[in-house]
């Protein structure tokens, strides 16, 4: 099974949007500087499974982040215990940008701080973000998420643990037909998010 991730797909991705996120996430707990060394990690593609880190500057990292000169950016995000959160920022051949955090390594309490402080995130970012997917365990990693939530075009064969799609979306989408959800606009959201009534 693979490990856990949170991923989000936005519509249109520039610089300040970059920033905004940065700022967004630091005040929800996850920053890009590590706890002690103050140093941000970049991680460069690489045959290794984490690649060749380099140390950058704040506004090195917000600069790239807004993917103005690349298309991919790979860094890590501290949360204040030490526990490392890899992220990336992806934009994709359709425009769409997305973010892909991945939480595998981390304990449930590292985890639950993680997906709380990028859900956070994610929700002051809403006018662009036009849904996301967090799967604690990943056994859902094998699906086009982009697929699913840009264009409600693909299927899934494993339920995430939450699931937030713009409404057309869900409205075309069959798995979701008849499915518990509620609405946290811009979204209707699905999965263990759902409160019980």
């Amino acid at each position: 099974m693979a490990d856990g991730f949170f991923y989000s797909y936005h519509l249109g991705w520039s610089r300040p949007d970059a920033e905004s996120l940065l700022g967004d996430l630091e005040a929800a707990g996850l920053r890009a500087d590590h706890p002690v060394t103050r140093r941000i990690t970049l991680i460069s593609p690489g045959a290794e499974p984490c690649g060749t880190q380099s140390w950058v500057t704040r506004d090195q990292l917000v600069l790239l982040a807004g993917l103005q000169r690349l298309d991919q950016v790979d860094f890590l995000l501290w949360q204040r215990s030490g526990a490392e959160v890899p992220a990336r920022v992806r934009r994709n051949d359709d425009g769409t940008v997305s973010l892909h955090f991945a939480l595998g390594g981390l304990s449930r309490s590292e985890e639950e701080g993680a997906v709380r402080a990028i859900r956070e995130a994610i929700g002051r970012a809403s006018l662009l973000c036009v849904g996301f997917v967090v799967d604690r365990e990943g056994a859902s990693a094998a699906t086009d998420w982009r697929g699913f939530i840009v264009k409600g075009a693909v299927y899934f064969d494993c339920w995430p643990d939450t699931l937030a799609v713009l409404p057309e979306v869900a409205d075309i989408q069959p798995q979701l037909s008849g499915v518990s959800s509620f609405e946290q606009s811009p979204w209707v959201v699905y999965g263990s998010d759902v409160p019980t009534r």
